[in-house]
């Protein structure tokens, strides 16, 4: 019962789907590890006060997205997080506007950026329209409007995720653009996550903190000119390059200037 201590209790009104957003996002969160032992029927009865039918359907919803596995005798576990459909609707809706994702979550979305994103920035630069060039660029505008006011550091990240949405749009490949909009919620938390630590990591412990992070954001801003840049002009190749700083930034930013998992960063590759 101590596991679902900190666990807010949903509304009535919408039954098991209200539940299983609860429990979900406490999964993606890391709340429970893979592998961990899920909470009992019992136990979930009792703490959000639901009846047994209610937390069933819950956790059907949480089985079909891959979240957990039931088995007679064994009780539920978390599954390993390569076992998450992340590309399910349902899964994206849950992970819309959270504040911590899961570590791995937040490696693996880096990690598929990092392979797909700079592929994307070509494809921008040779097929985007004029209204395609018009959408990032108002999206960048909006990022440079906003980065130096600290209370607008959400609408920042909103322009930053709009930015990087266009460009998938500007690819006018179909898969390309279904993936950018499914795997959106993730890539806003791996955005957020990253400009909270902006500049923390790399500009020296005599810093003042609110100055680093000032001069992280700078450095991001440059780096989204020089692509914009890029695919205004129409040139692929320098669009690929400057998609790999972009990330390479990013990387810095949440501190993984050190490959892991077998991630490694643009910089490392160009080594």
């Amino acid at each position: 019962m101590d596991a679902l201590a900190s666990l807010p209790r949903p509304a009535e009104g919408r039954g098991a789907a209200a539940l299983a957003e609860v429990l979900a996002r406490a999964i993606l969160s890391g709340h429970w590890q893979p592998g961990d032992l899920f909470p009992r029927e019992l136990d979930l009865c009792q703490h959000f006060e639901a009846s047994r039918n209610r937390v069933r359907n819950a956790l059907g919803e949480l089985s079909s997205a891959g979240l957990i596995e039931r088995t007679a005798g064994r009780g539920t576990v978390v599954r390993d997080i390569v076992d998450w459909h992340l590309l399910d609707p349902q899964m994206s809706g849950w992970m819309a506007s959270l504040d911590a994702p899961h570590p791995q979550l937040v490696e693996a979305v880096f990690a598929f950026r990092l392979a797909a994103e700079p592929y994307i920035g070509e494809l921008a630069a040779l097929n985007a329209s004029g209204e395609d060039l018009a959408r990032i660029e108002r999206a960048f505008v909006g990022m440079r409007e906003t980065a130096d006011a600290p209370s607008q550091r959400l609408a920042h990240a909103e322009h930053d995720v709009a930015f990087h949405d266009a460009i998938y749009r500007a690819s006018h490949n179909l898969v390309w653009r279904q993936m950018g909009l499914l795997l959106r919620p993730s890539i806003v938390a791996l955005i957020q996550r990253s400009q909270r630590h902006a500049g923390s990591s790399s500009d020296g412990p005599t810093d003042d903190a609110a100055s680093s992070h000032a001069r992280g954001l700078s450095d991001s801003l440059e780096r989204h000119r020089q692509l914009l840049e890029a695919i205004r002009l129409r040139q692929p190749e320098q669009a690929r390059r400057a998609t790999e700083l972009l990330l390479e930034r990013t990387a810095r930013d949440l501190d993984k200037t050190r490959p892991a998992s077998g991630i490694t960063t643009p910089a490392s590759r160009h080594l």
